[in-house]
């Protein structure tokens, strides 16, 4: 007798299953979405913004950490001035972040 009871089926105390089961899943999806997707999403739109933006004159610093001058732009290439009589052709998706506006004449 003992063992019939033993292999029936367990009383239901509010186990639920369904939702309850996957709400902790869930939450841990909301948790991710608020501390990483959703400020990777917000930088990644600044910086589209800020490259669709730049204009000739304005100081940028390369991903490669080189600071310099745009003297012009395609839709994929820069040309940043360096130094004096010195150019490079950098992707207009390298220019990092703009440091400055338009360099000061003179």
């Amino acid at each position: 007798m003992n063992l019939a009871y033993a292999m029936g089926i367990a009383p239901s105390g509010g186990g639920g299953g369904g939702l309850t089961a996957f709400l902790p899943l869930i939450l841990m999806f909301v948790v991710f979405y608020f501390l990483l997707i959703y400020p990777q999403r917000k930088k990644q739109k600044q910086h589209q913004q800020m490259l669709t933006e730049l204009k000739r004159g304005d100081q940028v610093v390369v991903a490669g950490g080189i600071y310099g001058v745009i003297e012009g732009l395609t839709d994929t290439v820069a040309k940043v001035k360096v130094a004096d009589n010195v150019l490079i052709d950098v992707a207009r998706t390298a220019v990092a972040a703009k440091i400055g506006g338009p360099e000061p004449k003179g």
